[in-house]
């Protein structure tokens, strides 16, 4: 069994308490026996997946299988493409080097929009995966429900979403690397694994994965000639 939920904030990625006042997983009605493969820190938000299946944790977390995480990151001020390079080429933290990620920026930019509410999960359409846009097609930004409580704001400080791909998830990683570069990560969610990308799943929910989203989950992002395609970055002037 796979399956998909997304995490909302406050929420730890485990179904004991650590004491803390964040929720746990046990308030979501999983079944029995399954177990988060990975997690997310509790202030992050977004995919999750959960399985009774052990095999999957080597084959989706292990760097050496380069399984592809998309993550989005609300950040402070406008990083340059210079900070973007940094991003993406690797950077040392806690005294260990990352390895390389794709960073760009995000566009267009998402919109903080409530689709619905349904008590206190606060249900809403989701961030779903960017897609390439055909000639002559204007992007539409996608939709990102607002946070509760809402991420703290400053008049003179602008804020953009960026969005990084990685194929390893070290604690706090992406939090580090872009306080690193000078732009501290505001709001985080994960968008994406391998394939397949949270698109209508709504905060708060879970389900089955079918077989043809097992294989989206498992699937690896490719291309040719290229070990690790983690270089690339795309700047929006």
């Amino acid at each position: 069994m796979l399956i998909a939920f997304n995490k909302p904030y406050g929420v730890l990625s485990q179904f004991t308490s650590n004491g803390s006042p964040n929720r746990t997983l046990a308030e979501f009605g999983f079944p029995k026996n399954i177990y988060p493969i990975g997690r997310l820190d509790a202030d992050s938000e977004g995919l999750l997946l959960l399985s009774d299946e052990t095999e999957l944790n080597d084959r989706l977390l292990h760097p050496r299988h380069a399984h592809e995480r998309e993550y989005w990151a609300q950040v402070e001020r406008i990083p340059t493409r210079e900070a973007l390079q940094k991003l993406s080429r690797g950077m040392v933290i806690q005294g260990r080097r990352a390895m390389p990620c794709r960073a760009w920026i995000l566009a267009p930019q998402p919109n903080i929009e409530v689709i619905s509410t349904r008590g206190r999960d606060a249900f809403h359409r989701v961030p779903i995966c960017t897609d390439k846009v055909g000639d002559g097609v204007e992007p539409v930004p996608p939709a990102i429900p607002p946070r509760d409580p809402p991420i703290r704001f400053r008049k003179t400080v602008p804020t953009c979403w960026i969005g990084l791909e990685l194929i390893e998830g070290k604690n706090r990683q992406v939090r580090r690397m872009t306080a690193a570069i000078g732009h501290p990560t505001l709001r985080l969610f994960r968008v994406r694994i391998g394939k397949f990308c949270l698109n209508n799943l709504v905060a708060g929910q879970w389900r089955e994965l079918n077989a043809s989203e097992r294989g989206l989950i498992l699937a690896k992002l490719t291309v040719p000639g290229n070990k690790l395609p983690f270089a690339a970055v795309r700047r929006v002037d």
